[in-house]
């Protein structure tokens, strides 16, 4: 029979536990031994030079580019201030000098040098005319003598004469100052024109030297006397703006010369007269006792007078 096994005790198993813990443990061979301190330190060494260096470059081209930047920023207001400088001083002098001193001191050194020329040609015996004619051509001379005759012209033309006069200077200013869109009316014209020959009211004829001319068929292209075509235009927004301001201008004027008729006969201030004779009666009034009425009249226009 082989032999029984032996059944475990607790004091056994004690015993076993108490032997496992007695023992020593195995040394780690070679192969895992463990890295010392100082082969990590020698490691790491160059990884942290090499991030120091390369966040020190970093912070150094930073700063590069703000010093450069801060230069460019003050040679700029530098550059302002001296450009606000010289403008102002300009300004300054340009404040300083009278425009009207400035022009009577041109026309005076004009009017010497001409007189000085002419002093000098007539003691050399020479004709003054023929020789200051002699620095403009025929155009420029008849452009010249046609501006003084309308300049004359335009000066004894401004006593009031009667009012269609009035009207024809009023309408004269005004055609001088428009200024007509060319460009927009040769498009509407060639507009036009293209519709009528579309619809067979106007016929394109070319001449002998290749010239086209618009013969009107029914004589109802080009306008006439008895024409009613021109109410179906509707004028642009530019047009209509333009007219109103015009006539904004007008009433302006109107009103500017007004308020200087009543200022030269001492009626600038409120109406206060019915007629001619009650105007004459409150002039006599103010003329007396103004000096005494001021502060009530100052009082009623502040509206504090109890």
């Amino acid at each position: 029979m082989p032999p029984a096994k032996k059944r475990k005790t607790r004091a056994t198993a004690g015993a076993k536990e108490q032997e496992n813990t007695n023992s020593p443990e195995p040394e780690p061979s070679a192969a895992q031994e463990v890295p010392s301190s100082s082969t990590l330190t020698s490691e790491a060494a160059p990884a942290q030079a090499e991030s120091s260096t390369s966040s020190a470059s970093d912070a150094a081209a930073k700063a590069k580019e703000r010093s450069e930047r801060f230069k460019a920023l003050q040679a700029r207001a530098k550059t302002g201030a001296q450009k606000n400088l010289k403008e102002a001083t300009l300004e300054s002098q340009r404040l300083a000098t009278d425009p009207n001193l400035l022009a009577s001191l041109n026309r005076k050194s004009a009017i010497a040098s001409h007189n000085l020329l002419k002093a000098d040609t007539e003691a050399a015996g020479e004709d003054f005319e023929r020789k200051r004619a002699w620095d403009w051509t025929i155009e420029e001379s008849e452009r010249w003598d046609k501006r003084l005759k309308k300049k004359e012209a335009h000066r004894d033309d401004q006593a009031f004469q009667d009012y269609r006069q009035d009207s024809r200077k009023v309408y004269k200013r005004q055609i001088g100052n428009l200024k007509p869109d060319m460009d927009r009316y040769e498009k509407e014209k060639m507009a036009a024109v293209e519709r009528a020959a579309a619809s067979g009211g106007l016929e394109i004829v070319e001449t002998d030297d290749g010239e086209l001319v618009a013969v009107d068929k029914d004589g109802t292209f080009y306008s006439t006397a008895d024409s009613t075509g021109f109410v179906e235009h509707k004028p642009p927004k530019d047009a209509v703006d333009r007219l109103v301001k015009d006539l904004q201008q007008a009433e302006d004027a109107r009103l500017k010369k007004r308020k200087e008729r009543m200022g030269q006969n001492g009626e600038d201030g409120d109406v206060t007269y019915i007629n001619e004779k009650n105007k004459q009666f409150n002039q006599k009034l103010n003329r007396f006792y103004n000096k005494y009425t001021a502060e009530i009249r100052d009082s009623f226009e502040r509206g504090t007078m109890i």
